[in-house]
């Protein structure tokens, strides 16, 4: 059976065709915005990270990893002892981004992005808050802290450097102590409630001391300023006007004129109710 020449081009064009779509398309990379490639000869990373655009490559022998450029955003948890040897736990959200010039040392060193942070960012987050923490005792970890923050990114932004990562921004998502602590916090805010309502009652207690003395030293005054008074008049007066405010007190209907005198047949004295009134 013969084969017709005819029909066998078709199929040899198919076929060189399909070779070259092959390696045409093995010998272009496409690198999108964002993004960093690293080139790669039969296994040996190449120098020199490929931006945006598009590249040529050896095709066949050759592939090219992809690495986000951008901002990244990894939560990472961490744990430490305080300066007085408290539990100290937290749980760190950073945003980094791989430099573009380092792109290529990072794929020799450290591979996948998965690696750079399992081995790289989660590790050194741990001890960057080792040191930030160790710096203050609990209660100034919680109370100050934006301090304890800024040593974190401080240490964690040098630790970072050299492995080609910037590091823009770190929040502290969660902060939490030993239940120990917890409890000898309660303990002493309730402590200090305590002493501040002391504290109140007893200035309470002198405020009303010091009220009394006034209200005494008023009355021992008005009494002074009355006597001399009755007296400039005569000292009979005193007992008189002491004699009339019992006489009102007990209930008794006051007399508008009383006619008051002296035993032994003295002149009387005539007393206008009136002007006591």
């Amino acid at each position: 059976m013969s084969v017709q020449k005819g029909s066998v081009q078709p199929v040899a064009i198919a076929v060189i065709a399909t070779v070259v779509g092959l390696i045409l398309a093995s010998s272009f990379v496409i690198i999108n915005p964002g993004q960093g490639g690293v080139l790669s000869i039969l296994g040996s990373a190449q120098d020199g990270v490929l931006l945006e655009g598009i590249h040529v490559k050896p095709p066949f022998i050759s592939y090219v990893d992809i690495y986000d450029i951008t901002v990244q955003k990894f939560e990472v948890p961490a744990e430490s002892s305080t300066k007085d040897l408290q539990d100290l736990k937290a749980r760190f959200a950073i945003n980094f981004r791989l430099r573009p010039d380092r792109v290529v040392e990072i794929r020799r060193t450290q591979g996948t992005l998965a690696n750079i942070v399992s081995k790289i960012i989660a590790p050194q987050t741990q001890e960057s808050f080792k040191i930030a923490a160790a710096l203050r005792t609990v209660e100034q970890a919680i109370t100050q802290r934006s301090l304890l923050k800024e040593d974190f990114d401080i240490a964690l932004s040098s630790r970072l450097d050299k492995y080609g990562i910037d590091v823009l921004d770190t929040s502290v998502i969660d902060l939490t102590f030993s239940p120990e602590f917890a409890r000898a916090v309660e303990e002493k805010q309730i402590a200090e409630q305590r002493a501040r309502r002391a504290v109140y009652v007893a200035q309470e207690a002198e405020q009303e001391a010091q009220a009394d003395i006034n209200r005494a030293k008023g009355r021992a005054e008005a009494q002074r300023l009355l006597a001399e008074t009755l007296k400039a008049q005569g000292g009979s007066l005193v007992l008189q006007k002491e004699a009339i405010a019992a006489w009102r007190e007990g209930g008794a209907q006051m007399p508008r004129v009383l006619v008051m005198g002296e035993s032994g047949g003295s002149v009387p004295f005539i007393f206008n109710m009136e002007q006591v009134e």
